[in-house]
């Protein structure tokens, strides 16, 4: 056994190196750890973004209902709005089937880039259908607000 001087003690090579070596060992084990927690994130973080534009897409849908016919737009927007929805349900679920995947594992690691890849095109269909839904959406004007019941003034 080799013998390593640290500082004015002589000291076991292997007492000096285990401790070493094992921290090294749990590093690793960490880095392949996080890699799982770094996908775990993602796809939260994605999930909250589908959820707010699910909100959006609520409130427009919403809007085109109370407008009905009125709106020159509403059976476009209606479908288009309706899709965009179901879309964003169908890529709500994948995220569900892809949160549960172990990414450390080789059979889950195949099967976690399919269904990154249909998210993938699913988040792209639903991103280019709202901007048409915006394009043809709720319909600004140039005039200034205006009170619909005039309020009595008061001395």
């Amino acid at each position: 056994m080799a013998q390593v001087v640290a500082g004015d003690e002589r000291v076991n090579e292997t007492e000096y190196l285990l401790p070493l070596q094992k921290s090294v060992k749990y590093a690793w084990q960490m880095k392949a750890m996080d890699a799982n927690r770094y996908a775990t994130k993602k796809t939260i973080a994605q999930g909250m973004l589908d959820i707010a534009l699910l909100t959006a897409n609520a409130s427009q849908l919403k809007y085109i209902l109370q407008v009905g016919e009125q709106h020159q737009f509403y059976k476009l927007m209606l479908i288009l709005i309706s899709l965009s929805i179901v879309m964003q349900l169908l890529v709500g679920i994948l995220f569900v089937a892809i949160g549960g995947l172990n990414i450390n594992r080789q059979k889950d690691q195949t099967a976690a880039v399919i269904l990154n890849d249909i998210i993938l095109v699913v988040i792209f269909v639903i991103s280019v259908l709202n901007v048409i839904i915006s394009g043809f959406g709720i319909e600004y004007s140039s005039q200034p607000l205006r009170l619909l019941e005039p309020h009595a003034k008061t001395p």
